[in-house]
């Protein structure tokens, strides 16, 4: 069914229209239910799409961007079934940060919300330039006329309101396009109220670069994530100096067990080392400001080919959090009070 209204202040935005805070559950703040993520560099090369089988699903999950296909997400009905497995875990929300370069498809994302029963935060804005090209060419203005219309309106001509801006695109070093939508985004955030969500380059400098930044723009720094410090920092003391200035860090690759990252010579954490740096952001005052999810955005780390799926964060990763002792009250912090602060328009 159609949105009746946009949210107001004091409420969340989903695909299927206002949200009371008090209403969401457990969620996952930044994933992909439907998208192209491929590296442009192995889109170029014309090569048909991969058959994931038993036999060469390890593989293609290791070297994550060899196969083409593997980043593509497009199949509604499948994803409505991943995405059901979640609410099965008592997952209850998923924010969805497919935007402008990474082919969004906000329709598709409500006839997924509305077949699972899980509900959808959308993200609006545009993603790095190697993958959005042209659509950086616009003025600030522009762009930030485009993000207010995603929230009040709906994204890309359609009636699908945004409930948070981002997933914006920053790369190494910052294009002049992507920092014109990292302004954009503060500015639409005064008129919406909505959050930003920003993958930022993975120069572990990168991360301060863009809180400044936004801070410069006139935006709120304490409904800023961080996203993807699993790859962008490697010790307490860089995520501090994050959390100092006010923003949100966002662990987002749990899931994702193996050290091996195709973009860069660096070992990725694992899960337990992940809520290991969590922990200790916690035992320093800083719980509050840690957001979490899995950023989903290839097949084989779906349910229907072996991955682990959306519902991981529950099935799993709750359980190690209890016994490396989070109590009850912070893991509710990290999957319902967090995300509640972070997805209500203010």
């Amino acid at each position: 069914m159609p949105n009746q209204r946009p949210a107001a202040r004091g409420e969340i935005q989903t695909v299927r229209g206002p949200l009371s805070p008090e209403r969401l559950g457990p969620t996952l703040m930044h994933e992909h239910l439907l998208c192209d993520v491929t590296p442009p560099e192995l889109a170029a090369q014309g090569l048909p799409e991969v058959e994931i089988t038993p036999e060469n699903a390890f593989a293609i999950r290791y070297h994550w961007c060899r196969d083409y296909g593997n980043h593509i997400l497009s199949d509604i009905a499948e994803m409505t079934r991943e995405a059901a497995f979640f609410a099965q875990a008592g997952g209850s929300a998923i924010v969805e940060l497919t935007i402008e370069g990474i082919r969004p498809d906000p329709l598709g994302l409500r006839a997924i919300s509305e077949g699972s029963g899980v509900h959808v935060v959308a993200g609006c804005g545009v993603y790095i330039e190697s993958f959005a090209g042209a659509a950086l060419a616009r003025s600030v203005d522009e762009l930030a006329a485009m993000m207010i219309a995603g929230v009040r309106h709906g994204i890309g001509g359609t009636d699908v309101r945004a409930g948070i801006i981002g997933e914006i695109g920053i790369s190494d070093p910052a294009t002049p396009g992507e920092l014109r939508a990292l302004t954009a985004a503060a500015i639409a955030q005064r008129e919406t109220g909505a959050s930003i969500n920003v993958h930022p380059g993975r120069d572990p400098a990168s991360p301060l670069q863009v809180v400044a930044h936004v801070a410069a723009a006139g935006g709120d720094v304490t409904r800023l994530i961080i996203s993807h410090l699993d790859r962008t920092f490697s010790s307490l003391d860089q995520t501090l100096a994050l959390v100092e200035t006010g923003a949100v860090a966002e662990w987002d690759f749990f899931g994702i067990e193996s050290s091996h990252y195709p973009f860069a010579p660096i070992d990725l954490p694992n899960d337990g080392m992940r809520l290991n740096l969590i922990a200790g952001l916690i035992e320093r005052g800083h719980g509050a400001q840690v957001a979490i999810s899995q950023d989903i955005c290839t097949k084989t780390r779906l349910r229907r080919h072996g991955g682990h799926g959306y519902g991981h964060l529950i099935e799993n990763v709750v359980p190690m959090m209890r016994r490396k002792g989070f109590d009850d009250s912070m893991i509710d912090q990290l999957l319902i009070k967090t995300p509640r602060r972070l997805l209500t328009l203010v």
